[in-house]
């Protein structure tokens, strides 16, 4: 590549907004489709996988691309919404190429690679990777003061060899700002191998996060390759009804072994959400709600639902209850809204102020009669409690939608529909000059 040519390195591409030329947002950079060639020879750079705003992922030939700038793409606005699909000849840069072990050509050293970089050719369109940034030493308590450099692509070999115990370190930093919801949607598309590789590398707290939002069969699949006792650990970092919900996707036997490594308290928690039955009140409860005695202050009130660790429904209203003050609580007695706090002043009770006129759920309510419920109240969250007039936990808006969706909606398209072809709303191609081909 000649001097002055421009030179991308492809993290520096992860979640960058692609536009037409009319200035439209078509969607976000997720990954780039290159093709390793014989010889040494750099790798042609294919094209772009775009996740639009449905949540489909497209291919975005390098053909189609007019510019590489800094924090945007740009197209030429012609673009086929067809959901894209990985070749047996293709390699995904950030998914497959990024954390593996190569060697240096000249003096065999292994070197884990961090980023690569790609180049245009002169006078044409087409890319290719033509730098290789690189760590010494390939192990992991060595990549933070380990010597870094960049080398040519042919100054290292190893590309081409299937990799095991590939790392992750250099993939999540690329997407360490996604949301759960997003990072779970860049799981779901990667190989069942990197899949589970990533799922490594990531902290209790945080695989935890993403796993709410991966369709069953991931959840399954990841949790079965870790080992027990952190499963276990990431089974308690989860939200309790969704631990539970996992839970019950598993035989019996693995069951048993993980409700043994967790918590008495996390377990028997677990255990009592699965003794209910799928899709009543009691099975999508959280056992995790806001509960204050009737001597609380607004400010107490208040001061836990300022909690970041709590979901917005949960931070809707608090529960006020006699002593146990976990669940399952002494006697239940209402409920204090977030509006109705902030209009108290800090000082009052919250026994003084409790809504006793809304009945609270049965934990034998039906999904029906729940879905009616918060309807009917315009809420966002629901109390459920037992004959015996004890809280038992809290019926998030959240879970119910997770229950009424199809079982697959995690894997469709955002909003259940796809957006008009970006051909209808920008510049067509002139009439007589054929579309550049898509030349995978």
């Amino acid at each position: 590549m000649p001097a002055g040519a421009p030179r991308v390195f492809v993290s520096h591409l992860a979640g960058v907004p692609v536009f037409d030329p009319n200035g439209d947002q078509v969607g976000r950079v997720r990954d780039l489709v290159a093709m390793l060639r014989l010889g040494g020879r750099p790798p042609r750079v294919l094209g772009l996988v775009v996740e639009v705003v449905t949540r489909r992922r497209i291919f975005l030939p390098m053909t189609r691309v007019t510019g590489v700038e800094s924090g945007q793409v740009i197209t030429t606005g012609v673009v086929n919404m067809r959901r894209f699909a990985q070749r047996p000849t293709e390699t995904l840069v950030l998914g497959e190429l990024l954390d593996r072990t190569v060697r240096l050509v000249e003096t065999g050293e292994e070197v884990t690679v961090l980023d690569v970089a790609m180049g245009q050719l002169p006078a044409r369109r087409e890319w290719e990777i033509n730098k290789v940034f690189v760590r010494r030493g390939r192990s992991r308590a060595l990549r933070r003061r380990g010597e870094t450099l960049t080398v040519d692509w042919s100054a290292v070999t190893g590309f081409s060899l299937e990799e095991h115990g590939q790392g992750a370190e250099s993939l999540l930093a690329t997407f360490e700002q996604l949301r759960p919801a997003d990072l779970a949607n860049v799981l779901h598309h990667l190989s069942e191998k990197r899949r589970g590789e990533v799922a490594a590398a990531l902290d209790d707290e945080r695989l935890a996060d993403v796993l709410e939002e991966l369709p069953d069969d991931d959840q399954v699949e990841i949790l079965g390759k870790l080992q027990e006792e952190r499963a276990a650990d990431v089974l308690e970092a989860m939200d309790p009804d969704d631990a539970a919900d996992l839970l019950s996707e598993l035989p019996e036997e693995d069951k048993e072994r993980l409700l043994a490594l967790m918590r008495p308290r996390d377990a028997a928690d677990m255990r009592r959400l699965m003794s209910y039955e799928e899709g009543s009140a009691g099975g999508l409860m959280t056992p995790d709600p806001i509960v204050l005695r009737p001597d609380a202050t607004v400010a107490d009130a208040l001061a836990r639902v300022r909690d970041q660790d709590l979901t917005p429904a949960l931070a809707a209203q608090v529960y006020v209850c006699r002593p146990p003050d976990e669940t399952p609580t002494g006697r239940y007695l209402g409920l204090v809204h977030f509006q109705r706090l902030l209009r108290e002043p800090p000082y009052t009770l919250v026994g003084s102020v409790v809504d006793t006129d809304l009945r609270p759920l049965p934990p034998e309510a039906p999904l029906p009669g729940v879905t009616s419920y918060l309807a009917t109240y315009n809420l966002v969250t629901a109390p459920v409690v037992d004959e015996g007039g004890s809280l038992l936990g809290a019926v998030t808006v959240d879970d119910v939608l997770d229950h009424l969706l199809p079982p697959d909606w995690r894997e469709r398209e955002l909003y259940g529909m796809a957006l008009p072809p970006v051909a209808d709303r920008a510049p067509q191609v002139p009439a007589g000059r054929p579309e550049a081909p898509d030349v995978r």
